[in-house]
């Protein structure tokens, strides 16, 4: 096991957690339980054998929710596509894998003002809007995100936060006391 993201929520938001084959299970936070450092925790998702979760988004009705494929291809999916379920599931396709995609990279909260940076196994990195990637239906491929050269797979998917955003956040963070 290991943490692959964490997210700040307010206690009342839904959650969706995409599996690198491609499944995802949106799901209410109340269905999680407060537990200590040395208990095991409780089922998200119950991925096959073989799959992982891979990221983690929370739902905004006012975004989308964007996916990335190893292969460079992706796609932006409103969230009203995904149906709210109950946690410990095995979900639904966020992503049709194959050849084509090949497994999920990484996915994202996003909205049309947002832009990405793609980076690849080779360092190539890609700063791209996110308004220029189609919607589409949940149980598709996507299209292409990038171009990929040899054996070259799409790794990580960021968000670019500007310096005037980051500032902002920051200065909401109230300072410590000495």
């Amino acid at each position: 096991d290991c943490l692959i993201d964490a997210k700040l929520t307010n206690g009342n938001n839904e959650i969706v957690l995409i599996t690198k084959e491609g499944m995802s299970l949106r799901f209410h936070e109340e269905q999680l339980r407060d537990q200590g450092r040395n208990t095991v925790g409780v089922w998200g998702i119950r991925p096959d054998k073989k799959d992982h979760v891979v990221a983690i988004a929370i739902v905004d009705p006012a975004a989308m929710l964007l996916v990335a494929g190893e292969n460079g291809i992706g796609k932006r999916t409103p969230f009203d596509d995904y149906r709210r379920q109950s946690r410990g599931g095995k979900g639904i396709i966020t992503m049709k894998t194959g050849e084509k995609t090949g497994e999920v990279g990484g996915a994202l909260t996003v909205t049309d003002n947002d832009e990405l940076m793609l980076i690849t196994t080779k360092g190539q990195m890609v700063r791209t809007r996110v308004k220029e990637i189609r919607i589409v239906g949940r149980n598709t491929m996507g299209v292409k995100l990038m171009d990929l050269r040899g054996a070259e797979k799409l790794q990580a998917i960021a968000p670019v936060v500007s310096q005037a955003e980051e500032e902002a956040q920051t200065a909401e963070v109230p300072a410590e006391k000495p």
